[in-house]
């Protein structure tokens, strides 16, 4: 068998796509494996299969391959956080950018001193930050500034190489902890520092229900998605209709009761079915059409009359689609919304922000420019209230290649220009400038939405597979030297991360409470958003049993996800 396993590593070091793609899929698999709420994760994973690949084989990668991924991963991350980035800076929840941008600095600034106090080089300084923060991206941002510090003769290629070795290494030996330590001290910790669990998540409740106080009847949209709202139909033979009612009439009474709900079709005595208007008239006989919440319809027999099942007048179309809020829309609450005229009929599913993180729909909510809304209705009531929200996104599997390709093009060249400021290069990197473009266009395309279209499984896949794709390239790279990297920054490395990881977020909390005077759910939402540790998200709404910590996160990650990758850039140069 001897032949079979020379043949296997001659055949990986001269085509080393594959090792890469089998680091991929193993790296995917063991990421799914979980021991009750512990998981290593896929980048981890991915970094770990890596390591064994390259130690085993010693498969030679050139630059370039990393690099693409690495610009098309930063580029999608950029994109997605685009719209709420420009519109939180903007002034809608410039307080929670303000936190954000704080409390990065605070990362930066623990994990300096405490590279700086152990005497860590510049590459494990990084590798520290970004595995303590969970920040993978800034592996790709350091390398890139190493890169640039080395073209402008900054140091030596053997320190350049040792800096870029370490990075990886460090980066592995804290990311475990910054992911659940994180989740740990959010969503356990956190609420004892704040009042108690118990406490805080008695007044989550309060807040919820503040923040779904309407000034309107009750809409089957403030409801969860699991309560399907539904079209029924009944006879008119209740004594209320010896008086003929007028559509109008019909639902301003549902209105009196309380409930929101449309007459969507009538057949008259002669069998014709209608599209219903306001000034319809319906007598004894006619058939309806309602539409609304479950709970609410069942109970219109009594007033209306029997339930009917009719096929005929049953089947008609229902549109459901996804709306981009435009200008025009943001810093409206959910409640003002549907009080528009050209709401009428229409009932919102979802409100998916930033990185398609799923917010409450209550009706003191708030829309952003770049959210996503699923509505639900008659194609003509959709069709109305689309161009009055934003832009109606149809669904399509075509990605706009030219725009993706030279928005990544602008970025990254911009990104490669250097200024010099003693004999210090300082620049975005190609990364970074490709991180920013992604922003820019992001949010440019709120308002040019015909053009860059880029759907949601592509930007999974970009992301995804772009940063994984990196890793994995980064692991097998380092994978003969990853052993001897570990006995070198030894024990102690660990515990620096688990400082990083953790006095962060303590002082984070304590400020959000503080200085910034945040309710308790939003305060966490917004240390773990700041900290763009999605883990951590999950742990705090199971521990609260609220989704209103996510109100916190989506602001504050958008700018996290920005400020901490190009941070990457700071700490290598401040180790110069």
């Amino acid at each position: 068998m001897d032949w079979l396993w020379e043949w296997i590593q001659a055949t990986f070091r001269e085509y080393p796509s594959i090792p890469i793609f089998l680091t991929i899929g193993l790296g995917f698999w063991f990421g799914k494996f979980r021991y009750k709420s512990l998981s290593l994760g896929v980048v981890t994973s991915v970094l770990l299969i890596g390591v064994v690949v390259g130690a085993v084989f010693h498969v030679p990668i050139g630059a370039p391959l990393k690099s693409l991924f690495f610009l098309i991963f930063l580029f999608a991350i950029g994109y997605r956080c685009g719209p709420q980035f420009v519109s939180a800076i903007r002034g809608q929840g410039i307080k929670q950018v303000i936190f954000a941008v704080v409390l990065c600095g605070i990362c930066l600034a623990v994990t300096w001193a405490c590279a700086k106090f152990m005497g860590y080089n510049a590459g494990i300084a990084t590798g520290l930050f970004s595995g303590a923060q969970t920040i993978s991206a800034v592996i790709g941002i350091g390398t890139d500034t190493i890169q640039s510090v080395l073209n402008a003769g900054t140091i030596t290629p053997e320190e350049a190489k040792n800096w870029d070795e370490m990075m990886p290494v460090c980066y592995a030996v804290t990311y475990v902890f910054g992911t659940i330590g994180s989740a740990w001290i959010l969503g356990n910790l956190g609420p004892i520092m704040l009042g108690g669990l118990e406490k805080v998540r008695k007044q989550a409740k309060e807040l919820e229900q503040q923040l779904d106080h309407s000034n309107l009847p009750n809409d089957p949209a403030f409801v969860d998605g699991n309560q399907p709202i539904v079209f029924r139909a009944y006879k008119v033979t209740a004594e209320h209709f010896s008086i003929p009612q007028t559509v109008a009439q019909i639902q301003a009474h549902f209105q009196t009761l309380g409930r929101r709900i449309f007459v969507e079709r009538v057949r008259d005595a002669n069998g014709k079915i209608l599209e219903s208007t306001p000034d319809m008239v319906v007598k004894l006989g006619d058939e309806v059409v309602l539409s609304g919440r479950h709970e609410y319809i069942i109970q219109d027999e009594s007033w209306i009359g029997p339930e009917i099942d009719d096929a005929k007048l049953m089947t008609f179309a229902v549109e459901k689609t996804r709306v981009m809020v435009s200008k025009k829309a943001a810093g409206l609450t959910v409640d003002e919304l549907r009080a528009k005229p050209w709401m009428y009929g229409i009932m919102i599913g979802s409100i998916d922000r930033s990185n398609g993180i799923e917010i409450p729909v209550l009706a003191q909510t708030k829309l952003m420019e770049g959210d996503m809304l699923t509505i639900e209705g008659l194609p003509q009531e959709v069709q109305a209230a689309c161009p009055e929200i934003g832009y109606e996104e149809k669904p399509s599997d075509q990605t706009d290649v030219v725009f993706l390709a030279l928005c990544i093009f602008v970025g990254a060249l911009v990104g490669a220009m250097t200024l010099t400021i003693k004999d210090v290069p300082i620049s975005l990197s190609t990364a970074g400038g490709a991180l920013i473009a992604g922003i820019f266009f992001g949010w440019w395309r709120t308002k040019r939405p015909s053009v860059g279209y880029i759907p949601n499984s592509v930007l999974w896949f970009m992301n995804n597979l772009g940063l994984n794709m990196f890793i994995a390239v980064i692991g097998i790279q380092c994978g003969p030297v990853f052993i001897p990297g570990i006995e070198k920054v030894g024990i102690m490395l660990f515990v620096m991360g688990v400082i990083s990881t953790s006095v962060p977020l303590f002082i984070g909390m304590w400020l959000g409470a503080k200085v910034f005077k945040f309710h308790p759910a939003i305060n966490l939402g917004c240390c773990a958003g700041g900290r763009t540790t999605t883990a951590a998200l999950g742990a705090i709404t199971s521990a609260l049993d609220s989704s209103v910590p996510a109100l916190g996160y989506t602001v504050t990650y958008a700018v996290g996800n920005t400020v901490l990758i190009l941070m990457g850039v700071a700490m290598v140069l401040m180790f110069l």
